[in-house]
């Protein structure tokens, strides 16, 4: 990714805290994770994961049968992580088209930046940034909780990539 961005101090930068990275979030799995999901579980011709098994457990569970999650639903590794890379992949190219903002980040008007100088992401930044949400999420979500109480509001993946989320002030 290009270094772009206009020199920016620390006093200059405003963080994006835990709710507004929630939000970014949320649109994110709708607009992109989802439509990604459908397209995957289509192509796999409906072998990705047992649908049926689901759609089973949603009504035991809302006829309050505390069995409902006894048996879970098969699912394919090899359609799992074609689902997870191309997730990954498309993410890595919204970065890079967008400097650091995926959909739902451009929408709340916020960015990833390099933590140090405020600039545009690189690649090696990109994918480890990409590959900490795993630890984050292994770490009973600590990673991403942490951001709340930050006051550089920071998650374990922004830490191990050197990163950190901003309000884009070019938009705003």
């Amino acid at each position: 990714m290009n270094n772009t961005n206009n020199s920016l101090s620390q006093k200059d930068v405003r963080y994006a805290g835990f709710w507004i990275r929630f939000l970014a979030s949320l649109a994110d799995t709708f607009f992109l994770a989802l439509p990604i999901a459908i397209v995957i579980y289509f192509i796999s011709d409906g072998n990705w994961f047992d649908y049926s098994q689901y759609v089973q457990n949603v009504q035991m569970a809302m006829s309050g049968n505390s069995h409902a999650l006894d048996k879970q639903p098969t699912t394919s590794i090899k359609w799992e992580l074609l689902f997870e890379t191309s997730v990954l992949l498309i993410t890595l190219i919204f970065w890079k088209k967008n400097k650091g903002a995926t959909p739902g980040k451009k929408f709340v008007h916020i960015k990833i930046v390099d933590a140090k100088t405020f600039k545009d992401i690189n690649n090696k930044q990109a994918i480890t940034r990409s590959f900490g949400y795993i630890a984050s999420t292994f770490a009973l979500l600590i990673g991403f909780i942490m951001v709340a109480f930050r006051k550089d509001k920071r998650g374990l993946h922004d830490l191990l990539a050197g990163t950190v989320v901003i309000y884009d002030e070019e938009v705003t």
